[in-house]
């Protein structure tokens, strides 16, 4: 399946095309924008529209499965998915590495494409404060030496010997530039799942540190951590923890700020700022969370007018009596 993420013990196929899932894995399959070849859907008034196929090529008019795709449920429910599904991977294997700040993350991301190419599967960071909230909450140990970043490199191949070969070469060249500080290797399955743990449970982390404030942004690579750093700053003491973490290979940022418990001033002083500092890098409010009930007010930091009365006019053609989901994905006025 060309798509992992953090939820897959509890989420659900259909779900995961409704939202537009991302996952840990796009920087290898990319969105299901791409991958879903065709699809079934029902319609508000009944109407099954059968737009299955397996065809990777078919350019007869709209391609209307991707109208269901990250629509949240408010244009039809999708019943039946076709996939595409590449083989999957004979030789998987891990480094974690320490760095020295974000622009040898930046730097040592770059080396990566370069060096690793065709069988890069995941490129994921971490801040300090995140590996500081899974070692006391979770108990999870840091099998490298304290970094102010961390990172997860993933390769997947047809052969083992061959991907060591790249990755070590790799690793002597980012621990000899000074890019890295430490890292550890893994290709047995259980040692991979513990360094996955260490990534993948930040959230679970993050809740048992307080009430959290989730951000779940995309912003140009090169200026990912900015906000993180500019909310320190802006918060100061009032917040318990400011966190970034995510899928540096296609510029997501999840942003997390802890506090003891709500507070409307510190929401106050997070909202609109996140929102207009990510529209002032021509950034997306929402890089694959979705937008539900809490984010449909302000798809205008990302979306123009236009965009958003096109997406009003196709949900008034295809559920006219609003019944699909009501009151989410799209604002009460563009």
């Amino acid at each position: 399946m060309p798509l992992d993420l953090g939820a897959k013990g509890s989420c659900h196929i259909g779900g995961n095309l409704a939202t537009n899932a991302g996952g840990l894995r796009f920087l290898r399959y990319g969105s299901l924008h791409g991958t879903v070849l065709g699809l079934e859907a029902v319609l508000a008034d009944g109407t099954i529209l059968n737009c299955l196929t397996s065809l990777r090529k078919d350019n007869t008019g709209y391609d209307l499965k991707q109208l269901f795709i990250g629509s949240e449920g408010t244009l039809g429910v999708i019943t039946t998915v076709s996939i595409l599904c590449p083989p999957k991977p004979r030789a998987v294997s891990v480094a974690f590495l320490g760095c020295p700040g974000f622009a040898e993350v930046l730097q040592t991301f770059s080396t990566c494409k370069g060096m690793l190419g065709e069988i890069l599967s995941a490129f994921e960071f971490m801040d300090a404060e995140c590996m500081q909230l899974v070692r006391r909450h979770l108990l999870l140990s840091c099998p490298v030496q304290e970094s102010p970043f961390y990172v997860l490199v993933e390769t997947s191949g047809s052969r083992l010997d061959h991907d060591a070969e790249k990755l070590s070469s790799f690793l002597e060249h980012v621990l000899g530039r000074g890019l890295v500080t430490d890292g550890t290797l893994a290709t047995d399955q259980r040692k991979i799942k513990t360094l996955w743990a260490l990534r993948e449970r930040i959230t679970e982390a993050l809740s048992r540190d307080g009430y959290v404030y989730k951000y779940d942004v995309s912003l140009p690579v090169d200026r990912l951590y900015h906000l993180v750093t500019e909310l320190r700053a802006r918060l100061g003491p009032r917040a318990q923890h400011v966190v970034g973490y995510g899928h540096l290979g296609d510029g997501n940022l999840h942003l997390n700020v802890t506090a003891q418990a709500f507070s409307a001033s510190l929401l106050a002083e997070l909202e609109p700022y996140v929102y207009e500092w990510t529209a002032g890098q021509r950034g997306s409010v929402s890089a694959e969370h979705g937008v539900g009930f809490k984010k449909r007010s302000v798809l205008g930091y990302s979306k123009p007018p236009e965009a958003l009365r096109l997406m009003q006019q196709l949900k008034a053609l295809l559920d006219p009596k609003g019944l699909l989901n009501p009151y989410k994905t799209l604002p009460a006025r563009a």
